[in-house]
């Protein structure tokens, strides 16, 4: 463990995290406008015990996303093995469909400042 680990591996040992390349074209898109399009992106898995806890997420990294197209709230959620996460809406769409983690434990380095996107907010497709 580091000066700055997640407590959450320390309370779960089991809980794995995986956060690498993800390999592919992925493009976000909002009513038919793409708001993301990056070869970059870093997709993150999570299991307890060999279970899946949520779908694939992908972070995107910022230089790829529309940043005009979003705007910052204040808003924040919490989360054990990542850190403190604040949020992005829309602009003219959902609000708090974005969400970042600007300073994440040391274990998610990989997705600092990188944006993720609700899938149920927007379209995330890999583009072949």
């Amino acid at each position: 463990m580091t000066a700055n680990s997640g407590p959450g591996f320390k309370a779960y040992p089991g809980h794995r995290i995986a956060a690498r390349p993800a390999g592919v074209h992925i493009q976000v898109r909002f009513k038919g406008e793409v708001i993301a399009d990056t070869q970059d992106a870093i997709q993150l898995e999570e299991t307890p015990e060999g279970s899946v806890v949520a779908p694939v997420v992908y972070y995107i990294p910022r230089k790829d996303v529309r940043m005009e197209r979003l705007a910052c709230t204040g808003h924040q959620t919490y989360c054990p093995f990542k850190g403190q996460a604040s949020y992005y809406s829309l602009k003219d769409g959902p609000e708090n469909a974005v969400w970042t983690y600007e300073q994440p434990y040391d274990e998610m380095l990989a997705i600092r400042k990188h944006l993720a996107f609700y899938p149920d907010q927007v379209e995330i497709v890999s583009v072949q």
